[in-house]
């Protein structure tokens, strides 16, 4: 059977975790899960180690502070490769990401190299956002989409499968954007390295617990990480 990892960052997630861990794992044997920790305050990373006790498929990085989504993922990946799994999870730990599409996203995989969770590849998926976040989010995919030509209506989603080989083909250490630009490069990497990118719909529910880590700064990074991607597809091919 194909091992999974599904890699879950994290901030202050101490409310959600008990209730999310036990219904990945309950997805069936071959599902292990990474939390990579910032140092969160709240004991994130204490409760993981308790839950550890008895359940081995849980594993645990430990950070020693806010250092970005991005380089979070990064770790994990390396912890995958490193590890022998075959299929590589994003998801957030807030539930705005359901946890029951976890087995949708492995079976698509079967067929395609990077499958994406899209909230608009079928209309507008997205429940509990303000209207000023909603709009943004929504026309930076058509943004990333015009200036980049990479055919995903969801580009800057986090709730994706990687095949193995897909995080094999690309350079870990040369990746450092984090938030939505992270997303967005990792996808346009994927699908520029000629590998299969399939979008299935889902329905995305803002955190009910806990603090959003939206910031200026994330969409900021994410407008000029674009531009960057294009000026060098159109240089080096990359």
């Amino acid at each position: 059977m194909k091992r999974c990892l599904v890699i879950i960052p994290t901030f202050n997630e101490a409310d959600n975790l008990p209730r999310l861990l036990p219904i990945i794992l309950s997805l069936g044997s071959h599902f292990n899960i990474l939390i990579v920790d910032d140092n969160s305050p709240d004991g994130t990373a204490k409760l993981v180690k308790e839950m550890q006790k008895t359940e081995q498929r849980i594993h645990l990085i430990e950070r020693p502070g806010k250092m970005g989504l991005g380089t979070a993922y990064v770790a994990g990946f390396k912890f995958a490769l490193a590890n022998g799994f075959d299929y590589i999870f994003e998801m957030d730990a807030d539930f705005s990401h359901d946890p029951a599409e976890l087995p949708r996203l492995l079976a698509k995989a079967e067929e395609f190299d990077l499958v994406i969770g899209s909230r608009y590849i079928e209309g507008v998926n997205v429940v509990n956002w303000p209207m000023k976040r909603l709009l943004l989010s929504y026309f930076a995919n058509i943004y990333t989409r015009v200036i980049t030509g990479m055919p995903v209506r969801d580009a800057t989603g986090g709730f994706k499968c990687f095949r193995r080989k897909v995080l094999e083909s690309i350079d870990l250490d040369a990746i450092h954007s984090n938030g939505y630009s992270f997303q967005i490069e990792m996808s346009f990497k994927s699908w520029r390295k000629g590998f299969r990118v399939c979008e299935i719909p889902i329905v995305f529910v803002d955190r009910r617990i806990g603090v959003s880590k939206m910031s200026k700064k994330i969409v900021y990074e994410a407008v000029w990480m674009v531009w960057r991607l294009k000026l060098r597809s159109l240089f080096d091919g990359r």
